[in-house]
């Protein structure tokens, strides 16, 4: 699982038709600390993320498991909505 950010939401008129009832988001993937780290990426939501939340996202075919028993073609999806998080380095 990663670390990321919703930073924006993703419109598409044209699409598979599997993914027809999905929401695509912006994220930015960050590290540990919260500072940002690589490429925004287009994930799909399958627990109802919004603008500027901090979530974590699966990657790989893991990442479709969430939509069973529809079969949503992604390789990446937001699993969950971050509420805390503590980092402690000194251990």
């Amino acid at each position: 699982m990663y670390l990321g950010r919703v930073i924006g939401r993703v419109w598409s008129t044209v699409k598979d038709p599997a993914l027809a009832a999905q929401r695509l988001l912006l994220v930015q993937p960050l590290t540990p600390e919260g500072l940002p780290t690589g490429k925004r990426l287009v994930v799909t939501d399958a627990v109802g993320a919004g603008a500027n939340e901090l979530v974590y996202w699966s990657k790989g075919k893991e990442s479709s498991f969430p939509f069973l028993p529809n079969e949503v073609p992604t390789e990446m999806t937001i699993v969950g909505i971050v509420d805390a998080l503590n980092v402690d380095r000194g251990a």
